[in-house]
């Protein structure tokens, strides 16, 4: 039951975006989102590619040495067994499905397959333990799981009459996915799948409060990816690498629709530790075109002799943060080409992104992608202008962006309220549209009436060489208010003493205003997100009830710049090198 209409609606808005990929200003004027009624991307796109293309749609490099190969045939006819053989255990049209998969084919499959029985996603990273599995299949009324066969342990506590599907050796009391290859590759689907119909259900990592449930549908994040597709600069016959895990938005993002609305292939590299060397090997042998990675891993890519791999890559992204400036300088060196950031939530696909052939501002996250119109809303007047909360004008509502946080209708009206969709980040847009990312509106403050961004200390603060990184909070001060503290996590081989931290806080002195700079620093171990995004609300509650009856409560990895006489302070303090 193929939609054909949608089928090329879809491809119309595509092909538009291939055609201006250089053309910005052109591209964003024309681009509409198309009109979908009913839509299936599993079927009315992916498997029509199974047809047409005749070209791998999935390869995956194991560290080892070993490689699977998929052409889109081949996938489409494996997801169709998978679909058809869910459907006789029981999935539905409607049914929530927890899918804790590593990089393996079985995720693929299983994605493509859950799509096409109209049944809603929700991915969970294998890191996840009994506890989060629980919220997972709690919360979001899981009526089934496919996980690891190692996997299968983690759901022993975890309530519910959910059917079990393991993937890998036999697990007693779980079907065994293996047994879905003896189904047929013919699939027809039950009925109709509206474009509005729930797909996706992504659990948030929770860095404020417990997770969210992020409600996305059959065109939001499938088409909606369109947009990613244009800042990536994704073409027919690309091989894409992406660095990120299963079970996070970002994983979706860049290894399963942008790449595959551009029919392109989906490279993955399978490693148990990250090795710059290793991976570049795989790069060159798999010929990458494109390639994504967080700013992590670009920082960690720079210590290797990039010149010494010849690749033929054509575009290269970054996104999660904003990557520092000094990284995009050293890849630009090496290989000849920059790289280029971008802008998008869970909530949404991508919004602002530096896009091929743009001229590209130091610092700057980029122009609204086409189908995008960004405004920067004022938190306390409501006010549009140069600077405030990267929000969504409702009038000219995105296709990718969520229909809202499942079972709370208050929380949506308050991210959708005025008329926007407000975003939770801060931003600051220059003249020619670019923008530049601020921190988060709860992570902003002020200290002595200046409005300090962490973020732009924490660009700073990594540069350092002793610095791995960093997260900047306000401490409390009888006079200023707050000031800027650092926490640092350091380099493996400096150590934590007051001579590293007076030559950080001397580093960061050098190269920001007088009143931004980092007034107190302390080593330690940076608190985390099971996605590794830093809890920034726990060590700002910390530094309130450590000063909450005035200033003290220091810790012996704990310095102040009034510790150190070179720095102007009064060298009477813990850290004092006096």
């Amino acid at each position: 039951m193929v939609s054909a209409r949608s089928t090329e609606a879809f491809r119309a808005a595509r092909d538009l975006l291939f055609e201006h990929r250089e053309q910005w200003e052109t591209a964003c004027q024309r681009f509409r989102w198309p009109e979908l009624g009913e839509f299936n991307w599993a079927l009315d796109w992916f498997d029509v590619l199974g047809r047409s293309v005749d070209r791998p749609a999935l390869r995956i490099v194991e560290e080892g040495g070993g490689e699977t190969t998929l052409t889109f045939a081949e996938l489409s006819a494996r997801s169709s067994q998978v679909a058809n053989w869910l459907g006789g255990h029981g999935v539905t049209r409607g049914d929530r499905v927890v899918v804790m998969l590593a990089n393996q084919v079985e995720l693929w499959e299983t994605i493509l397959a859950l799509m096409k029985l109209g049944a809603v996603v929700i991915p969970a990273t294998t890191l996840l333990g009994p506890a989060e599995l629980a919220d997972r299949v709690g919360r979001g009324a899981a009526r089934h799981v496919v996980a690891r066969s190692a996997d299968a342990a983690k759901f022993a506590g975890v309530p519910g009459g959910y059917t079990r599907v393991a993937v890998g050796e036999p697990v007693d009391g779980w079907l065994a996915y293996a047994d879905a290859s003896g189904a047929s590759p013919q699939f027809a689907p039950d009925g109709v799948t509206r474009g509005d119909d729930p797909m996706l259900l992504y659990f948030t990592s929770g860095t404020t409060a417990q997770p969210k449930l992020v409600e996305h549908t059959h065109a939001s994040y499938p088409v909606g990816h369109l947009s990613t597709m244009y800042w990536i600069g994704l073409q027919p016959g690309d091989v894409h690498l992406n660095i990120s895990s299963p079970g996070w938005a970002k994983h979706a993002w860049s290894s399963v629709f942008a790449p595959w609305n551009a029919e392109a292939t989906v490279l993955v590299f399978n490693y148990e530790r990250f090795d710059a060397a290793k991976l570049l090997d795989a790069m060159a042998r798999a010929r990458v075109t494109t390639f994504c990675a967080p700013p992590t891993v670009w920082r960690m890519l720079v210590l290797a002799d990039l010149g010494a791999w010849e690749l033929p890559l054509r575009e290269v992204v970054s996104a999660g943060e904003p990557l520092n400036p000094e990284v995009i300088d050293q890849v630009r060196d090496r290989w000849g080409i920059t790289v280029r950031d971008g802008y998008g939530q869970t909530e949404t696909t991508a919004q602002i992104g530096n896009s091929p052939g743009q001229l590209l501002k130091p610092g700057s996250m980029g122009r609204p992608l086409p189908g995008y119109a960004v405004a920067l809303v004022d938190p306390v007047t409501g006010a549009v202008g140069d600077e405030g909360e990267i929000s969504l004008d409702l009038a000219e509502r995105p296709l990718g962006l969520m229909t809202g946080y499942r079972d709370d209708d208050a929380l949506t009206a308050e991210v959708m309220r005025g008329g926007y969709y407000h975003t939770g980040d801060v931003g600051s847009r220059d003249g020619d549209g670019y923008v530049t990312y601020v921190g988060r509106t709860d992570d902003v403050f002020k200290a002595s009436d200046y409005r300090i961004s962490p973020f732009e200390l924490e660009s700073v603060l990594i540069e350092h060489p002793a610095v791995a990184e960093a997260a900047v909070v306000p401490s409390p001060d009888p006079v200023r208010l707050a000031v800027p503290k650092a926490y640092v996590a350091l380099v493996p081989g400096h150590e934590p003493t007051a001579g590293t931290a007076a030559d950080i806080l001397a580093y960061v002195r050098g190269r920001v205003a007088p009143y931004k700079r980092v007034r107190r620093l302390e080593f330690a171990e940076l608190p985390k997100t099971i996605s590794g995004k830093i809890r920034r609300v726990e060590l700002r509650r910390a530094e309130e009830e450590r000063h909450r009856d005035g200033p003290g409560g220091r810790v012996p990895a704990e310095f102040w710049e009034d510790d150190f006489p070179d720095l102007g302070g009064r060298g009477t303090g813990p850290g004092s090198t006096a």
